[in-house]
């Protein structure tokens, strides 16, 4: 993935538009107005990826009831090829990147293929899909792949199965040529130039005592490639607390209200909340700067006002011995160090120096 200039904020719209496309389009407006680099949403067939006997999670339960099937509630959030195209059109309106997760086999022909989107997004659902990951891999798509519900060992068979497909190996797939091509050289640097792994808790929202933020410095280290976070919490705190931690990506579910009905309204911001939380990510970004530290250039000219230099505690004549009683730091620190006091301690003054005179030889 092309390195990042700034922290990429993605505003999830995910399906809480609720099948409405006027409502999409409002939730467009938001995420541009509020400062997010892209809005995401989901593509898939009901049809494609979930039986018609499947249950619901016990928050889609809480959200939405327990008298539809989770085929029945999903079906209903679907966004056709029409639809897409029209969204895409909206976010250019609004200067806002389009994205979105595909969840099936042809949704990945239509995001990659009949749209060419600059990257596509993983759902932590999808992360032992081989063949849907091995399917982007073989576009040359950058992703961002989610790594809610996993192991440090599924994070590392998902990557190999994208490993495999951007090399392009022409070879079976398999878990021993995933593996393999995970372990190559060739295969570590494709995956440092195209994938960006997201931390995650997949509950909504997530309770905070299993958020565990420390777990994106595990996985950067695991894998060395750039980690972000994708935040099922309840406000905008541990966002902005990912962000100071060193989130390249952060990804935050919103709705225009959340008293619509619907599996995720509830635990999105609303758009005064998604603005809020941008804002702050951008001031800790600032605040960011670089590892190197050294003075600021603010700090400079500072430096002689906070700072002290050797000074007489009291007249010293020509030829008196510094000692404890009569040599001393105070400000300003624009002449000789106290790091160098226990040099002067013993030595003859070499001129007579007045109360609170700066020491100069």
């Amino acid at each position: 993935m092309t390195k990042l200039k700034r922290i990429y904020v993605i505003a999830e719209a995910g399906v809480n538009h609720n099948g409405c496309l006027d409502t999409a389009k409002r939730m467009i407006e938001v995420a541009a107005q509020s400062g997010a680099d892209a809005t995401k949403f989901q593509t898939f067939r009901a049809d494609s990826i979930v039986s018609r006997t499947a249950a619901k999670a016990d928050y889609q339960i809480r959200n939405t009831g327990a008298s539809e099937s989770q085929y029945e509630m999903i079906r209903k959030l679907e966004l056709d090829e029409a639809a897409h195209e029209v969204l895409i059109a909206h976010c250019a309106l609004h200067n806002i990147e389009f994205l979105s997760t595909p969840f099936d086999l042809d949704s990945v022909d239509l995001l990659c293929e009949r749209f060419d989107l600059s990257r596509i997004k993983f759902s932590s659902g999808e992360i032992t899909n081989a063949p849907l990951l091995l399917k982007v891999a073989a576009t040359g798509k950058p992703v961002i792949l989610s790594t809610g519900m996993c192991t440090l060992g599924e994070i590392e068979a998902a990557l190999g199965v994208l490993a495999f497909g951007y090399l392009n190996l022409g070879s079976t797939p398999s878990l021993a040529a995933f593996s393999a091509a995970y372990c190559s050289d060739d295969g570590m640097r494709v995956l440092r130039e195209k994938v960006t792994i997201l931390h995650c808790t997949t509950e909504y929202p997530a309770p905070l005592l299993e958020v565990n933020l420390l777990a994106m410095d595990t996985m950067r280290n695991a894998f060395a490639l750039p980690v972000g976070f994708s935040d099922h919490t309840a406000g905008i705190y541990v966002a902005i607390a990912a962000a100071a931690r060193g989130a390249i990506v952060i990804e935050k579910h919103f709705t225009l209200d959340k008293n619509m009905s619907g599996p995720d309204h509830k635990a999105s911001l609303e758009p005064m909340e998604l603005k809020a939380m941008i804002t702050a990510i951008r001031i800790v970004e600032q605040a960011l700067g670089t590892p190197l530290k050294s003075p600021s250039p603010s700090e400079l000219r500072n430096i002689p006002i906070a700072r002290k230099s050797l000074v007489a505690l009291k007249v010293i004549k020509e030829g008196e011995l510094f000692t404890a009683e009569n040599l001393g730091c105070k400000r300003p620190g624009t002449g000789i160090s106290p790091m160098r006091y226990w040099d002067f301690l013993g030595k003859k003054a070499d001129k007579v120096y007045l109360v609170d005179e700066k020491i100069s030889s």
